[in-house]
């Protein structure tokens, strides 16, 4: 009897332990994208509050001309200068999800702050470097820690 209540035991905890750390889960990686803005919106005026969405389309290393997918992105302006903005990068295998405050959209770091799919409970930086400004073109580099 003994035996098979640990046996149950150790079953049950395996169970737990397998159950904790998804087959899916994002470990250490590096992803390397292109961006092209296709659209803006502006709201709420020039105060604090107001902000910008942008939908950009996205491209992988393997070619600039063929989209793998899409992301938005939404900043408000909290003041001194400087805007809060979270994107979601949308791919074929899933989502990144990222948040910081940024000065300018020229060059930026944002936290990954998480993902699904591919990139469930992703962890990292992005980093956002302007190649072009009109249309808006930019490099991202998605440094994934686990």
């Amino acid at each position: 009897m003994t035996l098979v209540v640990v046996g149950g035991l150790v079953a049950v905890g395996s169970a737990a332990f397998a159950a904790d750390r998804s087959v899916e889960s994002t470990g250490k990686a590096v992803v390397r994208l292109t961006d092209r803005q296709v659209r803006l919106t502006h709201f709420g005026g020039d105060a604090t509050g107001s902000g910008d969405v942008a939908r950009m389309t996205l491209y992988g290393s393997s070619s600039p001309t063929r989209p793998i997918g899409h992301a938005v992105i939404t900043c408000m302006d909290v003041g001194s200068g400087e805007q809060s903005c979270e994107g979601s990068y949308v791919l074929p295998k899933g989502t990144l999800v990222t948040a910081g405050v940024l000065r300018t959209r020229l060059l930026y770091t944002q936290a990954v702050v998480g993902g699904t799919g591919l990139f469930d409970n992703a962890r990292g930086t992005l980093t956002v470097t302007a190649k072009n400004l009109s249309p808006r073109r930019e490099i991202l580099l998605f440094r994934l820690t686990g």
